[in-house]
């Protein structure tokens, strides 16, 4: 079918008009005729008449919106001070506060209702009650945080506390005496030994799960699923029966990393289980389609694109590993000295070290035990943030240094190929000047022959 289109269409419809004015801007103002196309059934519509409504901020508030949020948000509290103060013998702050929220989201409904539908309404409240719980976790994080600091308060402004060890200190020392420093120590060497373990093996599985398939990879997705459920004192009772009891026959820092992987292995590969197949598979076809094998293809196509969400899914093992208690403290034991050999002798984390001072009556073991939680803390947040930096950028955004390869690259890649075309050049023309050369002593060959073929037919015998 053939589409005649006039100069004005053919401006319109690519993005602009004679004049310059905007495509956008040419419709609205344009009054356009109804055409229909001669060759077909095509036809332009009546914009005549069109009404352009005002444009509409999405991601913004009215001033009735905001009157709606504030106006439920004072009388709720205003319901609930009434209710516990004047008509009944209610008490309590957390009841005031459920008690306020409750009647807040009910004058937010009514309030809403009177100026829009029931859809709107509803649209309204589930917004409230996502933003609630969003701001009810991130106020228990920050009292948490907050708790846990003010608590410590007085344990952390020494420097012993992150230089020495308890060796030397016991339940009745002040607090310029002793130190975790063995337990920071215990931490970072069980977790990396953990990580060594679990990072390998955890994404394996997740692509053998992907990428492989079949019936023993539902067995292996289904027993996932179900250890991320099992309890962290089954995990240490396990090691310490399969490998103390049977082969070490003592405690160790490695027998609590071991405990630790089995608790941090189904995280990572449920987690990148489910990051791997976010993958579009329209990337696998294409690199199918350029000759790559399938390992080749994972390795330089499926794991690049899922990158940041491969390090959630560690990050989200590691915040499960970290903090536990009861495998390490059958696994590792306790002490007050400092151990850096995983394979020898006790070695104590952070977590259990926490457990170990609160159970203390001791003020001063308290609040010891305070600031190692705050440490713990710390350290996991600075650990995070490491994670983020080495793999958290996504899978088209490149660092500074990849920046400066890539450029690199494909500066020698035009070098290399401009070398290619001047020598293909020269060849060409070696080859064409050998050519002309060849020719034009052929030609004075012929010549020869045939002036000597000349004058010996004119030489009498």
């Amino acid at each position: 079918m053939t589409i005649n289109i006039d100069r004005d269409q053919t401006e319109v419809l690519h993005g602009g008009s004679a004049a310059g004015v905007p495509a956008s801007e040419e419709v609205m103002r344009q009054e356009v005729a109804p055409r229909s196309i001669p060759n077909g059934s095509t036809m332009i519509p009546d914009r005549d008449g069109l009404e352009i409504g005002p444009r509409r901020k999405v991601h913004g508030s009215t001033l009735d919106d905001r009157f709606n949020l504030v106006g439920a948000l004072l009388a709720g509290g205003a319901l609930a001070s009434l209710l516990f103060g004047w008509f009944t013998p209610m008490t309590g702050g957390i009841g005031w506060v459920v008690i306020a929220f409750l009647s807040f989201l009910a004058l937010y409904a009514v309030l809403v209702a009177l100026r829009s539908d029931g859809q709107q309404v509803k649209d309204r409240l589930i917004t409230v009650l996502l933003c609630s719980a969003g701001i009810l976790l991130f106020a228990a994080l920050v009292f948490v945080v907050i708790y846990t600091v003010v608590r410590g308060s007085s344990a952390l402004p020494h420097l012993n506390f992150f230089t020495q060890t308890m060796k030397l200190a016991g339940p009745l020392d002040p607090l310029d005496m002793g130190g975790v420093l063995h337990a920071i120590v215990g931490t970072l060497i069980q977790i990396s030994i953990a990580l060594a373990i679990t990072i390998p093996l955890g994404i394996t599985t997740a692509v053998f799960l992907n990428e492989v398939g079949g019936r023993f990879a539902r067995l292996v997705r289904t027993v996932a699923d179900a250890m991320t459920a099992l309890p962290s004192i089954v995990a240490g009772l396990f090691v310490y029966a399969a490998v103390i009891s049977l082969i070490t026959h003592e405690r160790s820092g490695f027998a609590a990393s071991l405990a630790i992987t089995v608790m941090m292995l189904p995280i990572v590969i449920r987690a990148s289980d489910v990051v791997l197949r976010l993958v579009a598979g329209n990337l696998r076809e294409a690199s199918y389609a350029l000759g790559a094998t399938r390992w080749r293809m994972v390795w330089h196509v499926v794991l690049p694109t899922a990158r940041s969400g491969l390090v959630t899914a560690v990050i989200l093992g590691t915040a499960r590993g970290i903090g536990e208690t009861s495998p390490v403290l059958l696994t590792s034991g306790v002490t007050a000295e400092m151990n850096v050999n995983p394979f020898s002798g006790p070695m104590i984390s952070l977590p259990l070290q926490v457990f170990d001072f609160v159970k203390s009556p001791e003020p001063n073991m308290v609040a010891r035990g305070f600031g190692t939680a705050a440490v713990l803390i710390v350290l996991v947040l600075a650990l995070f943030a490491l994670a983020r930096v080495i793999g958290g950028q996504g899978s088209t955004q490149l660092s500074g240094r990849q920046q400066r390869a890539a450029a690199g690259a494909s500066a020698r890649d035009i070098h290399r190929i401009q070398t290619k075309a001047r020598d293909i050049e020269a060849a060409r023309r070696a080859a064409a000047d050998h050519t002309a050369s060849t020719s034009a002593h052929t030609t004075a060959e012929t010549s020869t022959d045939t002036d000597t073929d000349t004058s010996t037919k004119g030489t009498p015998s």
